[in-house]
């Protein structure tokens, strides 16, 4: 059932290729890297793309903001200022903040009124942290990934009652990567090899093998990817979400190549248009089926989005082991099937459909491997090598080449309703948002045959080709003048270019409320408040909490802290709840990690 609600759907971009396309495939909003001080370095673009891009997307009313979601120096704290200026400048409707030191300057009035969102980094998993931001006057928060539909429940309704601001919104994420540590507070990344997480550097060690042991040495695993999670998919949930109040729903991905964006955006374009309306304008044309399983995939899914993992007494009853995929951190795509017939260099699946140049992948024991399709003939797959394929192994489909040339080849656009009226030699466009605007129309002398001359002017009018509007109605009261149809083509253009440029100058920027210090949930905060300026440090001071160490991208020392809190558990994993034993990981190089557990609140952390 459709709910008389309106939400957001909120699409990653590594570029403004990506942008464009996740804009014609239904994002009402998007969410890109400048050129520093975002958390995906590989995804930084520059001014002028970015303000093509805005151009483009307040066309349709679909919003952009900007990555700043990195911890700072004094000296980039500085610098954050001029590029902040220059994305109010040419339009940005918003920055995704992780720095204290960016709040305090805006509290100070060292920004612009541009719009600020408390980016997930912040680890903003608590009540009360939402409700510190909503207090500071903050617009939106990013909630992490961990939390529970009952929790974001909770947040939303609180928010909503809160006295201060009740025009404070939820952003959650609904899919993509799930990073296994709680967002913000991951610091091993940065421990091995100086790349943080904070920074826009890390490395994925959570993607590598592990062993796990015990204090005695017994092996629970070796070389596994252990800390390697499925990928999150709440599409299942949106209903419950919408109706728990989120606002804005994230898609993870502003490394995902541009048919990924494409896919997974139309997807949920579709499944949300179900249930609520869209904030943006304009009608999506798709010319593919949208189908989520058939991009970049580790596994779905939903997280701890059903379950909170905090019933100490019976914690199976409260969560489940479908999180994490410990043979592979690679995308399995979709399954196929089982092999059921074998010959020298074919193999067959009972109902399989596959196409040459698919990609296929399967289990060698505990490691993946794969093969394409060279051709098919029958029931019969050739692929280019047979590898270790026996009759029974499980074959996976990772790429499926037709729908990426689909994808690839795809038109789909996004469009504009326009109604056309002539009168007395004005023609007037109006489109679905009410957006009016008129043309004078010379006067010429009458045409020989004015129902002829009023059809061809008809025919040429809808013939929006590729423009950013289609037509939905023309009506002509009276008759049209006698015109060459080049005439006619030159009139459209015309119009159309002034409604463009009409809605676009009419596009209301929201400004960024006065910001204010409010007090901090804690009194004392150590490292975990990735405080790398002394600004940052000043700002929680104000807030009424102590901060007693900098950050460790500034310290350099890891010693006795938790370089990651996460709600996987492997104790839990392996059923070692009511174990007292000691647990310890050992990556690749023979590093050991010491693993601690807070089963109070079913979580995780590694320590050296």
């Amino acid at each position: 059932m459709k709910l008389n609600r309106t939400v957001e759907l909120l699409a990653p971009a590594k570029d403004k290729e990506t942008a464009i396309a996740a804009i014609n495939s239904g994002a009402d909003a998007i969410y890109i890297g400048a050129n520093k001080f975002g958390a995906r370095q590989n995804a930084s673009n520059n001014i002028e793309d970015i303000k093509e891009i805005v151009e483009y997307a307040h066309l349709f009313n679909v919003k952009i903001h900007v990555t700043l979601n990195t911890i700072l120096t004094d000296e980039e704290l500085e610098k954050s200022i001029e590029l902040i200026n220059e994305l109010y400048k040419i339009g940005v409707d918003a920055i995704i903040v992780q720095d204290m030191g960016i709040f305090d300057y805006a509290i100070k009035g060292k920004l612009p009124p541009i719009e600020i969102h408390a980016s997930t980094q912040c680890d903003n998993r608590t009540l009360e942290k939402v409700l510190f931001f909503q207090n500071m006057g903050v617009k939106r928060v990013i909630l992490a990934r961990e939390v529970s539909l009952e929790k974001i429940e909770e947040i939303c309704k609180a928010v909503k009652n809160n006295d201060f601001n009740s025009e404070m919104e939820i952003e959650t994420f609904v899919h993509g990567a799930l990073c296994v540590s709680y967002s913000g507070q991951c610091y091993l990344s940065e421990s091995i090899g100086n790349r943080s997480a904070n920074r826009g550097e890390c490395a994925q060690p959570c993607r590598k093998k592990y062993t796990l042991i015990d204090e005695d040495g017994k092996i629970y695993a070796k070389d596994k990817h252990l800390l390697s999670l499925k990928d999150f998919n709440a599409s299942k949930h949106l209903e419950k979400l919408i109706n728990a109040g989120v606002k804005s729903f994230k898609i993870e991905g502003r490394l995902k190549d541009i048919s990924y964006v494409k896919n997974v955006v139309a997807f949920y374009r579709k499944e949300i248009d179900k249930l609520a309306q869209k904030t943006s304008s304009g009608e999506i044309f798709l010319d593919f089926e949208p189908n989520a399983n058939k991009s970049f995939n580790r596994g779905f899914t939903d997280y701890f989005l059903t379950s909170t993992g905090t019933n100490t007494d019976s914690p199976r009853k409260d969560r489940n082991k479908n999180i994490y995929n410990f043979n592979t951190p690679k995308s399995l795509g979709e399954k196929i099937g089982k092999v059921d017939k074998i010959g020298k260099n074919f193999f067959s699946i009972k109902g399989a459909k596959l196409n040459p140049q698919d990609g296929l992948c399967y289990f060698v024991g505990e490691d993946l491997t794969g093969c394409l399709v060279n051709k098919i003939e029958n029931d019969k797959i050739y692929p280019n090598n047979m590898g270790k394929i026996q009759i029974g192994t499980v074959i996976y489909r990772n790429v499926d080449y037709n729908f990426e040339k689909e994808l690839e080849n795809s038109k789909t656009k996004r469009r504009l309703k326009v109604d056309f009226d002539y009168k007395d030699n004005i023609l007037t466009a109006t489109d679905s948002d009410g957006t009016t605007v008129s043309l004078n129309i010379e006067k010429t002398e009458p045409a020989k045959n004015p129902e002829k001359m009023n059809s061809t002017f008809k025919v040429q009018l809808a013939k929006t080709g590729e423009s950013n509007f289609y037509t939905n109605a023309i009506n002509i009261t009276g008759n049209v003048d006698f015109m060459p149809i080049s005439a006619i083509n030159e009139i459209r253009r015309n119009i159309l270019e002034q409604l463009e440029t009409t809605r676009k100058n009419q596009y209301k920027r929201l400004a960024q409320t006065d910001l204010n210090y409010a007090k901090f949930p804690l009194k004392v905060y150590d490292y975990r408040a990735n405080v790398l300026n002394n600004t940052a440090k000043e700002f929680y001071e104000k807030c009424e909490c102590q901060i007693t160490e900098f950050a460790p991208e500034k310290t350099k020392n890891y010693k006795n802290k938790a370089l990651m809190r996460t709600k996987h558990c492997l104790k839990f994993a392996f059923d070692l709840c009511k174990s007292n034993k000691k647990l310890f990981l050992i990556d690749e190089k023979g590093k050991k990690y010491t693993l601690n557990f807070d089963c109070k609140n079913c979580e995780m952390i590694i320590q050296e």
